[in-house]
C-alpha cells in the first residue's frame, strides 16, 4: 500500500471505537456469508482467513498478503512499477521467495518470538494496546494473557516442538510445549533461521533489494515475516548480531524508506545462497505436505489444517535437512505449491537457463513425478 501510494488506516490501532466496531461487523458478516475474497478467486484449498484482512471502500473484505500484492498491481498499479516483476523468470523467483517466507518464515518468527524471546517479549501487551478501542475497558491484562498463552499453545502446529522437559522458568501457560510422538524441532528451526538470515544478508550487502534496485513482492515477503521480530528483544538482538545488514534493511522498510525506489530488476549470483536454501527446505516441505494431503484425502479424511491438528487427524511424518518432524497436512500449502508449479511451467526454457540449477532440478524432478 505504501509503494502504490494508496491511503489506508491500520485498524483497530488507529480507528475510533465506532469505526472499529463497523470493521468488525463487516468482517464477521463476510465470514458468516463466506464472502471474504482471495484475489482473484478463493480456492477450495484455501484456509478460511483470520489475518491479514483488507476492507475496501467499507464493503469488500479481502485477505492473503500475496494475493493482495496481485490486487494492488492489477487494480492500483504503482507509478514506480509492479510489485510482481513482468519478466516470467523474475516473477517466478519473486513468488518463490515470497511463499517460502510466508510458510517457513512464519514458523521461524513465531518460534523466535515465543521461544527465543519467551522471557523478554511483550507481544500480548502490545496486541491488547492495539485493541484498546475494541475491548472492554480494563480488560487489557486478560486479553494479553489469553493471546500469549494461545500463541504458545499453538507452537507445535507452527512446527516448533520443544524437547521433553523443556523449561525456561516461566509459568506453564508460557512454557513452549513438547507433544507426545512429535520429534523436537527447536534445533532444526534455529538452524533454518540462521541459514535464511545469512542468505538474505549475503544479497543485501551487494544490492539494495533482493531482485536489484527496487522493492518487489520478494522483499515484502521477507520483510513481512522477519520484521515481526524487530519488536521481540532477544530475537531482535540475535538478528542484529547474525545479520546486521538485514536488520538495518528491515528498519529502513519499517520507516518507509523503500517507497519510491526505482531501477533495474535482475537475477544476480548474490541470489544463489538464498535460492539454494529455499530449494533444500521449502520445496521438500511443500512436496511432503502435498503427498500427505493426497494420501489423507484418498483415505477419506476431510478435516485438515489447525482443526485437524487439534484432533490428531491428517498427521504425517517427514524429514527436513535430515531431521525428523511431524506435521498436519495443510490445504493452503497444497494450493501454494500447485500455483508455484504452474508458475514454473510458464517460465520459457530460455529464461529457465538463467536461473540457478538447483531450482530447475527441484521443479523438473517434481514434474517428472
Amino acid at each position: 500500500m505504501d509503494v502504490a501510494q494508496l491511503p489506508y488506516a491500520w485498524l483497530p490501532a488507529t480507528g475510533s471505537r465506532a469505526r472499529n466496531y463497523r470493521a468488525l461487523w463487516l468482517i464477521e458478516r463476510a465470514k458468516r456469508t463466506r464472502t471474504i475474497e482471495r484475489y482473484p478467486r478463493l480456492d477450495d484449498l484455501d484456509e478460511y482467513p483470520l489475518v491479514p484482512l483488507l476492507i475496501e471502500d467499507d464493503r469488500r473484505v479481502l485477505y492473503d498478503s500475496s494475493a493482495l500484492v496481485q490486487w494492488i498491481d492489477d487494480c492500483h498499479p504503482s507509478a514506480d512499477g509492479p510489485l510482481i516483476p513482468p519478466d516470467p523468470a523474475l516473477a517466478f523467483v519473486a513468488r518463490l521467495i515470497d511463499e517460502a517466507f510466508d510458510e517457513i518464515g512464519l514458523y521461524l518468527v513465531h518460534h523466535n518470538r515465543w521461544v527465543m524471546s519467551a522471557t523478554t517479549n511483550d507481544a500480548g501487551a502490545r496486541l491488547a494496546a492495539e485493541f484498546a478501542r475494541v475491548r472492554p475497558p480494563g480488560g487489557g491484562w486478560l486479553m494479553a494473557r489469553r493471546f500469549s498463552e494461545r500463541q504458545v499453545r499453538r507452537l507445535p502446529y507452527l512446527f516448533s516442538v520443544a524437547p521433553a522437559g523443556f523449561d525456561l522458568g516461566l509459568r506453564r501457560g508460557l512454557t513452549p510445549p513438547s507433544r507426545p510422538g512429535f520429534p523436537p524441532t527447536h534445533a532444526l528451526l534455529d538452524g533454518l533461521w540462521r541459514a535464511y538470515l545469512a542468505a538474505v544478508d549475503a544479497i543485501l550487502v551487494r544490492q539494495p533489494y533482493l531482485l536489484g534496485e527496487r522493492f518487489t513482492i520478494a522483499d515484502a515477503g521477507v520483510y513481512g515475516q522477519l520484521a515481526m521480530n524487530l519488536a521481540d528483544p532477544s530475537a531482535a538482538d540475535a538478528m542484529r548480531s547474525h545479520a546486521p545488514t538485514t536488520f538495518a534493511w528491515l528498519e529502513a522498510i519499517r520507516d518507509r524508506r523503500h517507497v519510491g525506489t526505482r531501477g533495474a530488476m535482475r537475477l544476480t549470483p548474490a541470489l544463489t545462497d538464498l535460492l539454494t536454501v529455499v530449494t533444500r527446505t521449502f520445496v521438500p516441505l511443500m512436496q511432503q505436505n502435498t503427498r500427505a494431503y493426497a494420501a489423507a484425502y484418498a483415505a477419506g479424511e476431510r478435516v485438515f489444517n489447525e482443526p485437524a491438528f487439534d484432533r490428531g487427524l491428517a498427521l504425517y511424518d517427514g524429514t527436513l535437512l535430515g531431521q525428523p518432524f511431524r506435521a498436519v497436512a495443510k490445504t493452503f500449502q497444497v494450493r501454494v505449491w500447485s500455483e508455484l508449479r504452474d508458475g514454473w511451467q510458464g517460465v520459457p526454457s530460455d529464461a529457465r537457463a538463467v536461473l540457478p540449477s538447483a531450482i530447475g532440478a527441484a521443479m523438473d524432478a517434481e514434474d517428472a513425478d
